[in-house]
């Protein structure tokens, strides 16, 4: 009998609920240290208090530059005022400067 190890991601208190409600389908990870690929079974925890609140499994994954993003591929996350905004908040949760030429891996998910 094998058994899958789920590969594990945070997320901020303020987006648990829309991952839960649908209206997050979507995240975007720079610097992926963890492989992530279609197929791939996550659990979803809560940034701070560490609780479990949803498994989901991957279904796209692909990796853009962040100047490069299209209107497709930002659905499903959440949206940013202006391109600076959104180098500004990566920035913030990955303590790295962040711009244009940043490889984003954009990963589309499923509740499970």
């Amino acid at each position: 009998m094998s058994t899958r190890i789920h590969k594990k991601l945070h997320f901020m208190p303020n987006l648990v609920d829309k991952v839960l409600n649908g209206s997050k389908t979507s995240t975007w990870r720079l610097w992926d240290d963890k492989d992530l690929q279609v197929g791939d079974i996550v659990d979803f925890l809560e940034t701070g208090t560490e609780r479990l609140f949803a498994t989901v499994q991957l279904e796209k994954v692909i990796e853009r530059k962040l100047g490069k993003l299209t209107k497709e591929e930002m659905e499903g996350h959440e949206a940013y005022q202006s391109q600076n905004e959104l180098y500004k908040k990566f920035s913030e949760y990955y303590k790295k400067p962040v711009d244009g030429n940043t490889v984003v891996k954009i990963i589309w998910f499923k509740l499970q």
